[in-house]
């Protein structure tokens, strides 16, 4: 439910109602103050509220039901895009942020090497995989712990903020105190159990689309983690599953607006899973900005050929140079600013 407040409502007015609400129906109210006027944001079993009863209140301007089964990651609850700030780094809110990096982290001297190409480049926050979910359990599965260190050593030398994926609630505690930006995975955007404990981490999430996910399903894994406390999240369109064989995934790019419509949280597009292809990540991450998104998602390798994983699609540092300059005209031309 979402309770619109007159314009001019005084503050003790509106935490009156809000307690008032809590304790008589068991309700959680979040407050959204905007340009002239405040929001309440109804979350909980708000079926034995009277409508009739509340629009009355001398302050209430209208009250509405909300049909979806997302309340806090609903644009209705919350009209402005949201930004998330990473160590510094804007995400969301007019801003464009590319993260770029290696699929996986395979020595000190790779991992250091493309951090320094990629930031020079213009990518604002570092990715690589230090754990690393794979279909065969004979591939290469990341180097752990280790991997992560040479991540936060690369993070130091080239001064980006990192970015690495988190498979399980045991490592909490580790990306709580070393990673700036924790990833869920596509293959874990319905672990529940996960995303109730990364709920209570402090860290910004990036929450990538499963591979076979509707809007919905997607959006509702954003509020498990919202629910449990954090609304630092960051949607991230990779690619879904469809009868196409010739790339590796289908990249769906009307999930920005799509997602725009529906929910105040920011969304970056990882065009190099979605193609599975080095050669379409420069024109499907062009298509990408066109369409509004708030970032990309770019791995970077400075020898694909002999990537441990995912080379196929990784571009070279040259590569993804080319396309930072190609990009920030498109990304000022629909209104954004390039952060670097």
């Amino acid at each position: 439910m979402v309770i619109v407040m007159k314009p001019g409502a005084r503050q003790e007015t509106i935490l009156a109602l809000v307690a008032k609400l809590e304790s008589e129906h068991g309700v959680k109210v979040s407050i959204t103050n905007g340009v002239g006027c405040s929001i309440l944001g109804l979350v909980g079993d708000t079926a034995s509220i009277d409508i009739d009863k509340v629009s009355i209140h001398k302050d209430v301007e209208r009250v509405m039901r909300v049909q979806e089964p997302y309340k806090k990651a609903n644009r209705k609850f919350h009209p402005e895009d949201s930004v998330v700030d990473v160590r510094g780094v804007p995400v969301g809110g007019g801003n464009f942020t590319v993260i770029a990096g290696p699929c996986s982290i395979e020595s000190e001297a790779q991992i250091v090497e493309v951090a320094k190409d990629v930031k020079d480049a213009g990518a604002a926050l570092l990715r690589g995989g230090a754990f690393k979910p794979r279909t065969s359990p004979y591939s290469f599965q990341g180097m752990g712990e280790p991997g992560l260190d040479l991540l936060l050593r690369a993070g130091a030398a080239s001064g980006a903020p990192v970015v690495t994926e988190l498979m399980s609630p045991k490592y909490c505690e580790l990306f709580e105190e070393k990673v700036d930006l924790v990833q869920i995975g596509a293959r874990n955007m319905q672990n529940f159990d996960l995303l109730k404990e990364v709920g209570k981490m402090s860290k910004p999430i990036l929450l990538k689309r499963g591979l076979a996910n509707t809007y919905e399903e997607w959006i509702m894994s954003a509020e498990y983690i919202m629910a449990a406390g954090n609304e630092n999240v960051i949607l991230c369109e990779r690619g879904v599953r469809t009868f196409e064989t010739y790339t590796r995934n289908t990249l769906d790019l009307s999930a920005i607006p799509a997602i725009r419509r529906m929910s105040h949280l920011p969304i970056v597009v990882d065009p190099s899973h979605a193609a599975g292809m080095y050669w379409m990540v420069e024109p499907l991450a062009m298509a990408a900005a066109a369409v509004g998104a708030d970032g990309l998602m770019v791995e970077v390798h400075n020898n694909p050929a002999c990537a441990k994983c995912d080379g196929q699609q990784s571009l070279t540092p040259e590569k993804f140079r080319r396309l930072m300059g190609k990009l920030e005209p498109m990304v000022e031309l629909v209104g954004k600013k390039l952060v670097k």
